[in-house]
């Protein structure tokens, strides 16, 4: 069983908004992600989808976007991003989407169909920005929000997990800023000994160019569709 992941995929079949007048990058982005996606991707395989999958604003004008990547091979889990203002209530979104699995204050054991000796846990949140000195209360008050949410994940990730599984944390939001330096965020992954994070958000030529970063034993990744060519990137195999 292979895992990958791939986010920001912005797509917008029920509604007016293209994104490829934001560059090359965006040019036929979601044809490329699906082709790459089929020359990749098994039944068997695990699609992590890190947020702001539809510019659709009500459930409904998102399910164009969701029926579209149900198409697609594999076990798809989705961690909210940002722009996902249709998101509503699990139980709504799991009626309304029933072939995909949702990351929010919950956690998932996956074992590999070829061994089921072996597994990955799954966990994650939204995330927010990191503060600075410059943050307003409302968005400190966000973030910490965040915190707690994603240590509710981690710690019911940790009562799944068994010895030899490997531990991935699903983040909207980066971990850290440019210069990778410490958080809050990047403590608690390491507090739970996470394997790896996965993070997007992150948009354009000005974005950092490191798509991977080894830190304190854990593997960040980047997976931002317009950063990695619209390709999904392998984050493991079990």
């Amino acid at each position: 069983m292979k895992v990958f992941a791939i986010s920001d995929l912005h797509l917008s079949n029920a509604v007016e908004k293209p994104m490829d007048i934001f560059g090359d990058g965006w040019q036929n982005h979601f044809a490329k992600i699906s082709e790459d996606w089929t020359s990749k991707v098994a039944d068997g395989d695990l699609v992590l989808l890190g947020g702001d999958m539809s510019w659709g604003l009500t459930i409904d004008e998102a399910k164009p976007d969701y029926d579209e990547i149900a198409k697609l091979k594999g076990q798809k889990y989705v961690v909210k991003g940002n722009h996902d203002y249709y998101w509503s209530s699990l139980g709504k979104m799991r009626t309304y989407f029933p072939s995909f699995n949702f990351v929010q204050n919950n956690a998932y054991r996956v074992e590999s169909p070829d061994n089921p000796d072996k597994a990955v846990v799954i966990a994650g949140s939204r995330g927010w920005n990191i503060p600075s000195k410059d943050t307003s209360e409302a968005d400190v008050k966000i973030y910490k929000r965040e915190l707690i949410r994603l240590e509710l994940s981690l710690s019911y990730a940790k009562s799944l997990q068994k010895e030899g599984d490997k531990l991935i944390a699903m983040l909207h939001y980066p971990p850290f800023e440019a210069t990778y330096q410490d958080t809050e965020v990047t403590a608690l992954v390491e507090k739970y000994d996470v394997d790896f994070v996965l993070y997007g958000h992150l948009h354009g030529k000005n974005a950092r160019v490191t798509p991977t970063v080894q830190k304190h034993g854990i593997t960040y990744i980047l997976t931002s569709c317009d950063l990695v060519d619209n390709k999904l990137i392998e984050v493991c195999e079990i």
